[in-house]
C-alpha cells in the first residue's frame, strides 16, 4: 500500500466542515495519507468545500445511505459544480447495499450526472447490489469509476453475488475500477480482498490497473487541479 485515504462523511448538518478540517490536518502530518474531505447538503457547503479544495483536498467522500440525503438536493448543486470544475473525485456510497436508503440506487446519481456530466465519481462497493446498473452509468459517463470495497469477497458473495455474466463488462471498464478495502473495518483479512480480485481471472494488466495504476491516474488528475487552484 503506497497511499491511503482517510475517508470521512457527515450524517447531519454542521459536522462536515470540522470533519474535513480534521482529515486535512491528519493528512498534513501523515505523509502517506491522501488529503480528504466531505460535505453535506447545507447552505454552508459551497464555502467549506471551496476552502477544503484550497487546502489541497484531492478526494471527497459522500455517503447517501448513512447521510440519508438526496444527492439531487439543490443545496448540493454548487458543490457538485465546484468538484466538477476542480476534477477532484468523490467516493460516493450510493448503492442500495447493505440495506436500501431513501435515496440510494442509480437514478439519483444519474440525475446529478445529467447536470454535471464531467464529475469524477467513484461508486463504492461496485454499487452493490445494483452492479449492472452502475456499470451502465460508467459506460455512459467517462468520469464514473467503481471501487471494489467488499465486492467479490466470500462475505459479500453470500448475500449480493456479482453476476459472472458481467465479467466481460468489468474487464472492458478495467481502467475505471479501483481497489477499495474499508480496512480495518472488515470481517476478513485484508489479503482476501486482493485474492477475490485475483480469482476473477481478468488478467495481470487488469489487476495491476485496479491495484495501482487507475488510482494513480485519477488522483494525478486531482493533483493537477490542485496546482491550478493554488
Amino acid at each position: 500500500m503506497l497511499r491511503f485515504t482517510s475517508l470521512v462523511y457527515a450524517h447531519k448538518p454542521d459536522m462536515a466542515a470540522w470533519l474535513s478540517s480534521w482529515a486535512l490536518d491528519f493528512a498534513a502530518r501523515t505523509p502517506d495519507c491522501v488529503p480528504t474531505a466531505t460535505f453535506y447538503p447545507e447552505p454552508s457547503a459551497p464555502a467549506y468545500v471551496e476552502q477544503a479544495l484550497g487546502r489541497g483536498a484531492r478526494i471527497f467522500k459522500a455517503h447517501v445511505q448513512v447521510g440519508d440525503y438526496d444527492p439531487r438536493d439543490p443545496l448540493l448543486d454548487p458543490v457538485w459544480a465546484l468538484l466538477e470544475d476542480a476534477a477532484v473525485p468523490v467516493v460516493i456510497h450510493c448503492g442500495s447495499g447493505p440495506a436500501p436508503g431513501r435515496f440510494t440506487g442509480p437514478e439519483p446519481v444519474r440525475a446529478v450526472l445529467r447536470r454535471h456530466p464531467r464529475l469524477r465519481l467513484v461508486v463504492a462497493h461496485m454499487g452493490l447490489p445494483e452492479y449492472a446498473e452502475f456499470l451502465d452509468l460508467a459506460d455512459a459517463h467517462e468520469g464514473v469509476h467503481l471501487d471494489t470495497t467488499m465486492a467479490f469477497t466470500d462475505f459479500t458473495e453470500e448475500d449480493a453475488p456479482f453476476d459472472r455474466a458481467l465479467l466481460p463488462r468489468l474487464r472492458d471498464l478495467g481502467d475505471r475500477i479501483l481497489l477499495g478495502t474499508d480496512f480495518p473495518n472488515i470481517p476478513y483479512p485484508f489479503r482476501h480482498q486482493v485474492e477475490a480480485l485475483e480469482r476473477l481471472d481478468l488478467g495481470e494488466d487488469w489487476l495491476r490497473g485496479v491495484l495501482l495504476r487507475n488510482a494513480e491516474r485519477l488522483l494525478g488528475r486531482a493533483r493537477n487541479a490542485e496546482r491550478l487552484l493554488g
